[in-house]
């Protein structure tokens, strides 16, 4: 088998990919997360058992597994801590089994109350963020004035670099955004108290994943959001704040890919986005609160209502093109079952023409209009299906039609939200 494996999403996120790095961490040693924040979250479903993870890394359910997060992150310490907590309730030991870089800029109160006086500043031009402080805590990493993981175990330097940011935050946040300033002495205290329980988390990630590398160690590199979020390549503005392509993951952990490393895409058998930004496929009828209700589609993050749609090979596709990635993981394929015709997205209409051509204006995304190819249907109970031959006609029929088109091979199906659930049609590492 390959000694590493990178996996991201190929939509707008919410494409189930925290399950599908559970399922793969088993046959590898580290699961390391590259980029993003508590901005994503991953579901994964064991014994009818949910997890829900922001930032710790799918991996952290299989006791061997070592859990790293790299610089790429932006870390909200107390989400952390509480991630922390609740696995160990729920009797799963971190204890060693989760690194934290060092080099990881924090997310900070100023930078949670700036993003939310910012969306609620905006009315009816809302970007649609989580309000979790993840745009600011990039900003402040970009301009050079950002708080790092390690500045937490130098407790008077944090209070000093705070004091010095606060000044500035505190301006736009009573002046501009008319709010209440934050007081710095509450703030630094209260980190300090944080930087005494997660200091035994904290390490040098890029130096340790660098050593184990070349130890051949096996490793897992798991993706946020997806790339049609990501900053340069998504549906800009409506985006994340980070990059969501594979390239990332080597410049997110601080080490090199191993030689032979597989790169794999996870999509959904629909389309689904939380938030705002163009979505051409969206079905606003009992079309597509069938799929909403079939398919559980709330935000793990924020609970809010997925917004649902046709399969959009078009942007897929795209996709595919921008992080160069021939091998997919199709989840949620139970979700169609049993609707008689369904809908693929194979080209648009833009200004009376035929195109496959993904804007850059996010004027001209609101502006095309989805050309549909129809597909029969499936049915039956997708629970027994153990092996590829055992995959209904018309589902396979499907999937054939999303490898021609975007000249990709499906390896994997997911057809339920357990672990168990999975349909391993072309083994990723045979």
């Amino acid at each position: 088998m390959p000694q590493g494996v990178v996996l991201i999403g190929v939509q707008w996120g919410d494409e189930g990919k925290g399950k599908i790095v559970d399922y793969y961490s088993e046959q590898v040693d580290i699961v390391g997360r590259f980029q993003g924040g508590n901005n994503a979250g991953h579901t994964i479903v064991v014994e009818g058992e949910t997890t829900i993870l922001h930032l710790i890394p799918s991996g952290i359910l299989h006791p061997h597994t070592l859990c790293m997060i790299g610089s790429g992150v932006v870390v909200d310490p107390e989400i952390f801590l509480h991630e922390i907590e609740v696995l160990e309730k729920a009797g799963i030991n971190t204890k060693g089994r989760i690194l934290l870089s060092d080099r990881a800029h924090l997310i900070l109160d100023y930078h949670k109350h700036l993003d939310a006086a910012r969306e609620n500043r905006r009315a009816g031009s809302k970007i649609g963020t989580t309000k979790r402080g993840i745009g600011p805590a990039y900003e402040d990493r970009a301009s050079r004035r950002g708080l790092r993981v390690v500045d937490l175990l130098n407790p008077e330097r944090f209070r000093t670099r705070l004091e010095e940011n606060l000044e500035e935050k505190n301006f736009l946040l009573k002046e501009l955004y008319k709010t209440d300033p934050l007081p710095a002495e509450g703030l630094a205290e209260k980190y300090r108290k944080i930087g005494e329980k997660i200091s035994p988390y904290i390490a040098d990630v890029a130096g340790q994943l660098h050593d184990m590398v070349a130890d051949g160690k096996r490793v897992f590199y798991e993706g946020a959001q997806g790339i049609l979020l990501d900053i340069d390549y998504g549906t800009y503005p409506y985006v994340t704040s980070s990059h969501t392509l594979p390239s990332q993951a080597a410049l997110g952990l601080g080490a090199r890919l191993p030689k032979d490393t597989l790169f794999i895409a996870v999509m959904k058998a629909y389309t689904t986005r939380v938030g705002e930004g163009p979505f051409p496929t969206e079905l606003d009828g009992a079309e597509g609160e069938h799929l909403r209700k079939v398919g559980a589609e709330f935000g793990a993050t924020t609970g809010r209502p997925r917004r649902c749609g046709w399969l959009d090979l078009v942007a897929v596709k795209y996709a595919l093109r921008t992080c160069g990635i021939t091998n997919l993981a199709v989840t949620k394929v139970d979700v169609l079952n049993d609707i008689e015709e369904i809908k693929v997205c194979t080209g648009y209409r833009f200004n009376g023409e035929v195109t496959d051509r993904v804007p850059a204006d996010t004027a001209e995304w609101e502006k095309l209009e989805p050309i549909y190819e129809t597909l029969p249907g499936w049915s039956g109970d997708l629970s027994t299906i153990k092996n590829a031959d055992q995959i209904p006609k018309n589902l396979k029929n499907y999937l054939k039609f999303i490898e021609d088109f975007t000249g990709t091979t499906v390896n994997l199906i997911s057809t339920g939200a357990g672990r168990e659930a999975v349909v391993d049609i072309k083994n990723l590492f045979s």
